[in-house]
């Protein structure tokens, strides 16, 4: 069904052939929206189609579907394999991307499609959810800094709970999963229970928010790579692992994520260790949002412009030569080098 709205929303004229259609195609044809025809497929169906979609649900129909239009040389679509049944459901780990639902991927669009049930952050494409899985049971598994929470063992039970009712679970996560999001720590759990998971990657938050702002965490010329560091808790802090003295010296891009509110101790940390207080920094808020915001400063400084510009989380904060690159800037930059030389 998802297929046919994507049709009919880009303007094709659309005929299905189903013998038992769903109420939604029959109401399309109440309409006028697409022609209906309550019977199998004939060839003679291919006679005027420019593209042809084999959904029907048996592999061997779709296979004679497919051949009967090959030899019309008529493209056509065939439903993908479906996993085999199973006694129990399965928990498909789904990276949501940075916050816009068009950065999205195909496959976690198409995984939302089919759940039963999604487990989601606040973080997460949750807009996506209306379109896609209407029907579906959402669970809020939000974290606020500061705020309401639920907590993971909490997430883990109703993955595992859904999942052991033979349903399908999308855990929505912001960003990918595997970046900063526990998705470790939930597989881990899934599969101790004997549940089936499949992972779908996200586009990390920790390179889509500076490329939104036009900052690469690489650049030629500027830095050969980039470490991504949680932000979480300052420094000093026992549950600190990061040994920011070694971090100032790697001389590569240093992006932190969630570290807004130890943005303070972090830079006098990294200024500490070695790294130059001029170095330019920038944080970005809402990255790939609408609401997207880009404070620029340098390490010395960028904790109090954050501040004065009443930058909140999520942001993403960027250090090092990278986040003073302004595109259309470093060319010029570069010829009047070469001819002061």
């Amino acid at each position: 069904m998802a297929a046919t709205d994507a049709l009919l929303a880009a303007g094709a004229v659309v005929t299905v052939v189903c013998p038992n259609p769903p109420a939604h195609l029959r109401d399309l044809a109440e309409h006028g929206r697409l022609s209906l025809h309550r019977r199998g497929f004939a060839a003679s169906d291919l006679a005027r189609a420019a593209l042809v979609l084999a959904h029907t649900g048996d592999a061997a129909t779709d296979a004679a579907i497919a051949a009967a239009a090959r030899r019309r040389d008529v493209f056509c679509v065939v439903d993908r394999p479906r996993p085999p049944a199973s006694p129990t459901g399965r928990v498909i780990l789904v990276g949501g991307g940075p916050g816009d639902p068009g950065l999205l991927t195909v496959a976690g669009r198409d995984a939302i499609e089919g759940a039963d049930v999604v487990v989601t952050d606040r973080l997460a494409p949750i807009s996506a959810l209306a379109e896609l899985a209407p029907h579906a049971i959402v669970v809020d598994a939000a974290k606020f800094p500061g705020g309401r929470r639920m907590e993971q063992h909490d997430i883990n039970a109703h993955l595992i709970r859904h999942a052991l009712a033979g349903r399908t679970v999308v855990r929505l996560k912001g960003g990918d999963g595997f970046v900063f999001g526990r998705g470790g720590e939930e597989i881990d759990e899934c599969v101790r229970a004997g549940i089936t998971v499949d992972v779908i990657p996200g586009v990390s938050s920790a390179i889509a928010a500076p490329a939104s702002a036009g900052i690469p965490v690489t650049h030629r010329g500027l830095t050969q790579g980039f470490t991504v560091v949680s932000g979480h808790v300052p420094p000093d802090h026992p549950d600190s692992a990061v040994n920011y003295a070694a971090l100032a010296r790697t001389n590569t891009t240093i992006v932190l994520m969630m570290a807004v509110a130890n943005l303070d101790a972090i830079a006098r940390a990294l200024v500490d260790g070695g790294l130059s207080a001029t170095t330019p920094a920038a944080v970005i808020a809402d990255g790939s949002m609408s609401s997207q915001r880009e404070v620029r400063a340098t390490l010395g400084t960028i904790a109090d412009a954050a501040r004065r510009a009443k930058v909140g989380p999520p942001a993403t904060t960027v250090i090092g030569a990278v986040a003073g690159f302004v595109a259309g800037r470093m060319a010029r930059q570069r010829t009047a080098e070469l001819h002061v030389g």
